[in-house]
């Protein structure tokens, strides 16, 4: 008879927001860190913020503890990906000659202040529009001027202007299937966190969300409820807790999960 042989252990793969869902609690990071190293054969981490990349790399090296896992960053509202620190050419390669110049123009001309210059890149247009009218008639302009866009609200007047096929839904999946070619991750096993309406698009696209403690009503509201789950803990603690839900990482004694 032949000897038994052991299953492998199933593959993970974390993409997670950044502000308000990672930081925003120095102990419960770490904890999150120290838990990630523990398995770290078996659970990868991708970072997937809406700042460009020279702002997330200062949260990393200030906020975030030293050696904290990292495998790759998804920055500017999915416009940006780089994997273990190169960034990706096949990525940004699909969104040269977007307009971004007459896009700028075009917001600017109805009045609208664009966020500081750290928060803008080649291709992220960021200004600070109130929801509502202001923001429809920021859509209708750039559709009268046949302008190729993708618009992501959220908070009070945070609009982002992206290429059509970009976003961190998009950047979520290239990401992904990365990672399926190189460690076989499988569709099965990609969870995803966030805490606001920018992220709405990765809880859409992945099989397993966690949604902190912390999350605004925005996200809750929206997200689906039958892949998605409400951590009770607030940042990092949330994300720890969301994964051994799912079973990204070994489980503890746990709250049971919210329904809507």
């Amino acid at each position: 008879m032949a000897p038994e042989t052991d299953q492998p252990e199933t593959v993970w793969l974390l993409i997670s927001d950044v502000d308000d869902t990672l930081t925003g609690d120095a102990a419960a990071l770490q904890s999150l860190g120290e838990a990630i190293e523990s398995r770290r054969d078996k659970l990868f981490v991708a970072l997937n913020s809406s700042r460009p990349a020279a702002s997330v790399d200062r949260t990393v090296a200030e906020v975030f503890p030293p050696g904290f896992p990292i495998d790759a960053v998804v920055t500017a509202m999915g416009t940006e990906v780089r994997f273990d620190g190169i960034p990706s050419s096949v990525w940004s390669a699909r969104f040269e000659g977007w307009p971004r110049d007459d896009i700028a123009e075009a917001v600017t001309a109805l009045g609208h202040t664009p966020h500081d210059a750290e928060f803008q890149t080649a291709f992220k247009a960021s200004f600070a529009v109130p929801r509502g009218s202001a923001q429809e008639e920021v859509r209708d302009a750039l559709a009268e001027r046949g302008l190729p866009c993708r618009i992501i609200a959220s908070g009070a007047d945070d609009l982002d202007i992206l290429p059509p096929d970009a976003g961190k839904d998009h950047a979520t999946r290239f990401v992904h299937e990365h990672f399926r070619r190189e460690h076989g991750v499988s569709a099965d096993h990609l969870v995803v966190a966030g805490d606001s309406a920018n992220d709405l698009a990765m809880f859409q696209t992945a099989p397993h969300a966690i949604a902190v403690g912390n999350a605004r009503d925005e996200l809750i509201t929206a997200m689906p409820p039958d892949r998605s789950y409400r951590a009770r803990a607030h940042h990092a603690a949330g994300v720890l807790e969301g994964l051994r839900h799912f079973a990204s990482l070994p489980s503890t004694a746990s709250p049971e999960p919210w329904h809507p």
